[in-house]
């Protein structure tokens, strides 16, 4: 079980400002969270094996690739703005 000093130690590690009502909702939730992993405990899983997620799932990216592009041009065209061969982008970093 959390205690509402605990609640208070991490608010302060975590440098939050909690009101009397956050404290005492925040400890409300944990123990809450807490009790569903005592009940998640008491669960037989001997002959299940571990997972990732509860659904299956695959990759969907495609794979990366790399190709070569003869119209150089046509790809710089696309650019919003561009200096001759180059694409020209806003400035990011001061040079004072």
């Amino acid at each position: 079980m959390i205690a509402l000093e605990q609640v208070r130690k991490v608010a302060h590690l975590a440098r939050l400002e909690l009101s009397t009502a956050e404290e005492e909702m925040f400890t409300t939730q944990l123990n809450g969270i807490l009790d569903y992993f005592k009940q998640l405990n008491e669960l037989d899983v001997t002959n299940i094996e571990p997972t990732f997620r509860a659904i299956d799932a695959s990759n969907i990216t495609r794979q990366d690739v790399l190709e070569t592009h003869s119209d150089r041009e046509a790809i710089l065209e696309s650019a919003p703005d561009r200096d001759g061969e180059f694409f020209k982008v806003p400035q990011i970093i001061a040079t004072d």
